[in-house]
């Protein structure tokens, strides 16, 4: 069974389904509302988890009842839980969304998550150190990235750096990283570019392997050499919040079938994953995903 560690955030996301997004000053009547459990950094833990993997999870929740929901959500998904701090003096991070026409508009409020430390990461070390990969995104502090990205390279496990929300890194730190998984837009903005620039052209510019989402479009990816595109598959979109941490998972799960293998089975777990509403309600599993990819062979 391949093993999986992710540092990252754990939310509850207030999830509002609307014919249109709202503009400045205005109020609108929505169609639903419901809370769902989210996160980044438990996004991926799930999705990794159902897609066969064990998973381990660093982060941190509120003493409050949404963090109590967080918790036993994450059991029921078999996720362990031995380094996610439960702090009493917190709220537990929440990220309201806002679901029109198949996109999604997103304000996260981090709350406990900001106080996910280094020392945590260090005290997940021997777990780090049994990983067949880390998955680290960027709704925790900076300096605890950082320390994850430090530590797997130190031990050798590849680290896959989902730079999300983006802000611009030190070369240095992307270069620790075995892939960093940006689209378009972030990749731009780790770089310092401009987002209207060529991506095959910024992709050449990083310092380091990458993984670029780019939607239904599929990615592209390159660890040397030109980049490769590997398409998308075509589907019905309901609710898009999710699908790039599920990407991202699959990524680290088959990682070790090879590059190609690895970004097609995410490009598919993706593109399953937009067929529900919620972060986590489309996440398949890997039987799911084994039958699409049968159902959809390569050309």
């Amino acid at each position: 069974m391949t093993r999986i560690v992710v540092v990252g955030s754990i939310n509850m996301d207030l999830v509002t389904q609307a014919t249109r997004f709202v503009g400045p000053g205005e109020t609108i009547l929505g169609q639903g509302f419901v809370t769902v459990a989210g996160g980044k950094g438990a996004n991926q833990a799930v999705a990794a988890g159902r897609l066969g993997a064990e998973v381990a999870l660093v982060g941190a929740i509120g003493g409050d009842v949404f963090g109590r929901q967080l918790h036993a959500g994450l059991e029921a998904e078999a996720i362990d839980l031995a380094h996610v701090h439960a702090l009493c003096d917190a709220s537990s991070g929440t990220a309201s969304i806002t679901v029109a026409g198949g996109e999604n508009q997103i304000i996260v409020v981090p709350a406990a998550n900001a106080r996910v430390t280094p020392a945590q990461v260090q005290q997940a070390h021997a777990a780090i150190r049994r990983a067949d990969a880390v998955l680290v995104q960027m709704e925790i502090p900076l300096e605890t990235v950082e320390a994850t990205l430090r530590l797997g390279h130190r031990l050798g496990v590849p680290v896959i750096l989902n730079p999300a929300p983006a802000q611009r890194l030190p070369a240095e730190w992307l270069k620790l990283a075995r892939y960093v998984t940006p689209n378009q837009h972030e990749l731009a903005i780790l770089l310092g570019a401009d987002a209207s620039d060529d991506f095959r052209d910024l992709m050449q510019r990083a310092p380091c392997p990458l993984v670029l989402t780019r939607g239904e479009e599929g990615a592209w990816y390159r660890d040397q050499g030109e980049p490769v595109h590997q398409p998308g598959f075509k589907v019905d979109v309901v609710d898009s919040t999710g699908a790039g941490d599920t990407f991202n998972a699959a990524l680290a799960v088959f990682l070790h079938e090879g590059l190609p293998a690895a970004v097609r089975k995410a490009c598919a777990a993706a593109a399953l994953s937009v067929g529900k509403l919620g972060a986590q309600g489309g996440m398949p599993r890997l039987a799911d995903l084994d039958a699409w990819l049968a159902a959809h062979p390569a050309s």
